[in-house]
């Protein structure tokens, strides 16, 4: 454990993980950061399968430290005598049991909700899966493309008239992770007042759908179905990136009175007049013909040339980083987002820190590697457990 963690807001609190790949083992890394004991239980067979993914450093995985820092590891077969007794044992001890099986795995098992309920009534249950315990899609398998398709994501994301496109991270896991975090603390808080612990259940779809909030509004509103707009906003313009001299930058002239600082600071302040361009409904109408005019304009200077005139200027900008561009950024070294972790025999890599910042403590400090398979079990269960 980090000794550090004593300080955290869940220190004390003892989390039951049983997830693997994703969008679990993501939300039990935010309580693991945030300061929770994190019991990771793996099948003896390999452990969690992500731990099988690359690249890889000394034969361990990439992907997997990414998710799993901070955590314990024990290996039990859940379908043996010994493993249930064990897993008995970590349960009489936990105050939050993750899972992400499909629905019903845990029943047969003889773990479902309302037996562990039964026999642990303060204990948080949280459940992860592609569909939610409910509806008829609740058996199915999911990964995290099939939500980004199913949820709607897909169909608004990519270039106007091209194929649809996968955002390029796995939203689908890690917005259901974030989800199923922010559920098993309001479960929590909720213990603390009533003494009683609760159900958490957390479907990849529906975070999707919560993720949609402008074009499920503005569908049931206008009937009108939105569609992929390439990088600009379906309602204020210009809010998209833009082609300049040495790059891409972004701008976002959220209102009437930052396009008009925008225009000042291109030096063509009577652009904000033009009757296509004065108010922002105007703007949207005519996006084409200001993105051609903007792009002209942004031909004068550099890409870091713009970015002085535009922050003295008060207008909301960014260049287009690439992930080599953001392991240099001043801002992101500042704020402690690249934080290092050890792995493999003696190596070193960086991964991205927990953005949530406490005036108290820093999330980043003493952070944990990744545990190898079964490693703890001599602590968590007693030397000479199964």
């Amino acid at each position: 454990m980090n000794s550090a963690s004593s300080t955290k807001p869940l220190s004390g609190i003892t989390v039951l993980d049983l997830t693997r790949v994703l969008s679990g083992p993501y939300c039990t890394m935010m309580l693991a950061d945030l300061g929770a004991r994190v019991i990771k239980v793996e099948d003896p067979a390999g452990g969690d399968d992500s731990r099988h993914v690359g690249p890889f450093v000394d034969g361990e995985s990439v992907y997997f430290a990414s998710v799993n820092r901070n955590k314990e590891s024990v290996a039990l077969d859940l379908k043996s005598s010994e493993g249930g007794a064990a897993l008995d044992q970590l349960l009489s001890q936990a105050d939050v049991l993750v899972e992400n099986f499909r629905p019903g795995v845990m029943d047969r098992l003889g773990y479902g909700w309302e037996e562990v309920h039964a026999r642990h009534p303060a204990l948080v249950y949280a459940s992860i899966s592609g569909f939610g315990q409910t509806g008829p899609h609740r058996s199915r398998p999911a990964y995290d493309m099939v939500v980004q398709a199913m949820g709607g994501i897909m169909s608004v994301t990519g270039t106007p008239g091209g194929p649809p496109a996968r955002v390029g991270v796995s939203i689908g896991d890690i917005g259901a992770g974030l989800y199923a975090t922010i559920g098993i603390q309001a479960a929590l808080m909720r213990r603390l007042m009533h003494g009683v612990g609760d159900r958490i259940d957390i479907s990849m779809l529906d975070c999707q759908l919560a993720f949609l909030e402008n074009p499920i509004a503005r569908y049931s509103a206008t009937g009108v179905v939105p569609e992929a707009l390439g990088t600009r906003h379906s309602s204020i313009t210009p809010f998209d990136v833009f082609k300049a001299s040495n790059g891409f930058i972004v701008l976002a002239a959220g209102n009437d009175g930052l396009f008009q600082k925008l225009c000042k600071a291109l030096g063509r302040a009577e652009l904000s007049a033009d009757p296509r361009y004065a108010l922002l409904a105007d703007r949207n109408t005519h996006h084409e013909s200001l993105k051609l005019s903007l792009e002209e304009l942004l031909q004068k200077h550099t890409n870091a040339e713009w970015s002085e005139i535009f922050e003295a200027a008060g207008v909301p900008h960014g260049t287009l980083n690439t992930v080599a561009d953001i392991f240099a950024s001043p801002q992101v070294r500042a704020r402690e987002m690249l934080v290092p972790m050890k792995i493999g025999e003696a190596r070193e890599i960086e991964v991205a820190g927990n953005p949530i910042r406490f005036g108290s403590f820093s999330m980043s400090a003493s952070l944990g590697r990744a545990p190898r398979l079964d490693e703890h079990r001599a602590v968590v269960l007693g030397t000479g457990a199964d």
